[in-house]
């Protein structure tokens, strides 16, 4: 077994690996540093599909560019010219209520004069002023019902759906909205808190928030991103593909992780890996405490790609997506090419419905025939379709969204101790302190800050993070 040493060393070539390597390259590329990557390809997740003139997307399908990290790092990429933009504020999207689509206002005003909901249910968010917190560790349904009332559960549930595809009745709020939870236990009140936030910002001159961000990919689909991140490592010098980590061990100097053909010693080790890959090396390392949970539940959505021609009047926007309430088989559904025109042949249009989530497991074992038969049917049922696709493809679930439940917060709290007591090592990766693009490369950045300074085991203020529809 050959024996090396490195710097740094990160364990997964996904966005957040990636992101590591690339912040780690600019600032200090004095520092040698090999990426492993078990698979043939880099990206995790993130994977584009094209065929037939239509672009996909298995995984993500953009970013919101109101995050400086994600900025840099496109910058980085040198993937500033070949972005594609879809502001918020001109592509509005629709929530499906009572069996048709409804237009979503993403501004506050506009929103409490539409009759999406009652006047009573407005006057009922107002309680939050006097609604003290609960202190235990309330499900996103519970404290969103205690909070604002039980008429914004739908709109709770479509948010959630279209992040996490989970179920808000096992959501915890503490987990997926840290920036929110913290603010109401601060000021008894999140109307009271984000007040107080904005007469800050204007004391200090602050136009954070004032305009709205617009949802960013890139012209050949977000696996364009990985890909140019990780063609600025030297391949089999910094970067190795179908190379699998079998164990890790603590060393007096640092950390060891071997390979098949490899040793390797490291002063800082990075596991930019999903959740539950992540637990299951660490929980082979003797000198680190076990965790809370050995792994966490996750959520599989198929994405069924739909061409059609310019004949189905699709509305204008990103797409809607149904709360449970509405028992509908999908999800949701992106209109991809009114989002970013080039997804589509000339005069075609390009839907992506998802499927599955977790609430509906079982609805992935529908063979991909009788798949895009139902999801016809439930979309014909809110959109006029007037004529069967002309193209369509079923892409079934590579990896799962990790879901943020019972006991996440505890292991949130564990990974952050750990750090704290294994200097050198970071933990970082899809479904630790977010799922999102953004969530990852602010991670990114705090560890590439963190192996610069030489410091572990702080942790960041949890930021407030708007909610758009």
């Amino acid at each position: 077994m050959k024996k090396k040493y490195v710097d740094v060393l990160i364990v997964g070539a996904g966005l957040s690996g990636l992101s590591v390597a690339n912040f780690l390259k600019n600032e200090r590329p004095d520092l040698s540093l090999h990426v492993l990557e078990k698979s043939e390809r880099p990206g995790g997740a993130i994977l584009s599909h094209s065929e037939e003139g239509y672009l996909a997307e298995w995984g993500a399908h953009g970013f919101l560019d109101n995050c400086e990290e994600s900025r840099t790092l496109v910058k980085l990429a040198g993937l500033e010219n070949e972005m594609e933009k879809a502001p918020l504020g001109k592509y509005v999207r629709y929530i499906c209520l009572n069996g048709k689509l409804n237009l979503i206002p993403q501004n506050p005003k506009k929103i409490i004069r539409s009759g999406l909901v009652p006047l009573s249910a407005k006057l009922r968010v107002l309680a939050d002023l006097w609604k003290k917190p609960d202190t235990g560790e309330p499900n996103v349904s519970s404290w969103v019902e205690h909070r604002f009332g039980k008429a914004l559960l739908p709109f709770a549930d479509a948010v959630f759906t279209g992040t996490y595809a989970g179920d808000i009745d096992r959501l915890k709020i503490d987990a997926v909205m840290p920036g929110v939870r913290k603010l109401e236990m601060e000021n008894g009140s999140v109307i009271r808190g984000l007040l107080r936030k904005l007469k800050e910002g204007k004391k200090k001159g602050s136009t954070k928030g004032g305009t709205l961000p617009a949802m960013t990919s890139f012209v050949t689909g977000m696996a364009r991103l990985p890909q140019a991140l990780a063609g600025k490592l030297v391949l089999n010098e910094e970067i190795f593909y179908r190379t699998e980590v079998n164990q890790i061990s603590r060393e007096e100097e640092g950390w060891e992780v071997k390979t098949a053909q490899h040793s390797i010693q490291c002063r800082n080790l990075i596991l930019a890996l999903p959740v539950n890959q992540s637990l299951a090396l660490v929980e082979k390392v003797s000198e680190i405490v076990s965790p809370p949970l050995h792994s966490v539940p996750e959520a599989r959505i198929a994405t069924i790609a739909l061409g059609f021609t310019e004949n189905v009047k699709v509305p204008f926007g990103f797409g809607y997506l149904a709360p449970e309430m509405e028992k509908r088989f999908a999800l949701g559904t992106l209109f991809s090419s009114h989002m970013f025109p080039g997804r589509a042949p000339h005069r075609h249009v390009l839907l992506e419905v998802l499927v599955g989530g977790r609430r509906h497991p079982e609805r992935l074992e529908v063979d991909d025939s009788e798949m895009i038969d139902r999801v016809c049917k439930d979309l014909s049922e809110l959109i006029e379709l007037p004529e069967s696709p002309c193209f369509s493809r079923v892409m079934r679930p590579r990896s799962g969204i990790p879901q943020l439940e019972e006991g996440y917060p505890a292991l949130l709290a564990w990974k952050n101790g750990v750090q704290g007591n294994h200097h050198g090592l970071h933990i970082c990766g899809f479904g630790w302190n977010g799922i999102g693009i953004n969530d990852m490369t602010k991670e990114a950045r705090k560890v590439s800050d963190s192996i610069i300074k030489d410091t572990s085991g702080t942790t960041a203020e949890a930021e407030v993070e708007r909610v758009y529809f």
